[in-house]
């Protein structure tokens, strides 16, 4: 790893609370429940990530894990690094191909937000909220 991403992985850690915080009070504003996450992705390729999960009043419901579906979500962007359901594929064994996740790129890596729990765009609108914040903390 090299010291750039060693910085904003503790940067990361530093702001993850807050930015799912963030994505809280959007989706309490907007009268929606679900589940936010956070992560970084080190380097220009996917070989590892830290994140960051935060429930909204329900982790799931009677039919839906939204636990499972926002990671579904950020697999495919790690894969892709493209926001999620973008259909530049086929989504893979594991995959919805649901949008909700966004996805930027930083200077030592990528940082992703994800929200599952409402429409798909609802949750990318929660979820932009949450990654813009953070990345302001990278600028």
């Amino acid at each position: 790893m090299t010291t750039d991403q060693e910085t904003s992985e503790k940067l990361f850690i530093q702001h993850a609370d807050e930015a799912l915080q963030t994505m809280k009070a959007k989706a309490l504003k907007m009268n929606l429940k679900g589940v936010g996450v956070v992560c970084y992705i080190p380097g220009n390729q996917t070989e590892s990530w830290i994140s960051k999960m935060k429930a909204v009043k329900a982790i799931g419901s009677d039919k839906q894990n939204y636990i499972a579906i926002a990671n579904s979500k950020a697999a495919e962007m790690a894969e892709t690094l493209i926001n999620s359901g973008s259909n530049v594929r086929p989504p893979k064994l594991g995959e919805f191909g649901f949008i909700g996740g966004v996805i930027k790129k930083i200077n030592s890596g990528h940082l992703l937000a994800t929200f599952s729990g409402a429409t798909g765009e609802e949750d990318v609108e929660i979820s932009t909220e949450g990654l813009d914040w953070l990345i302001s903390k990278f600028n």
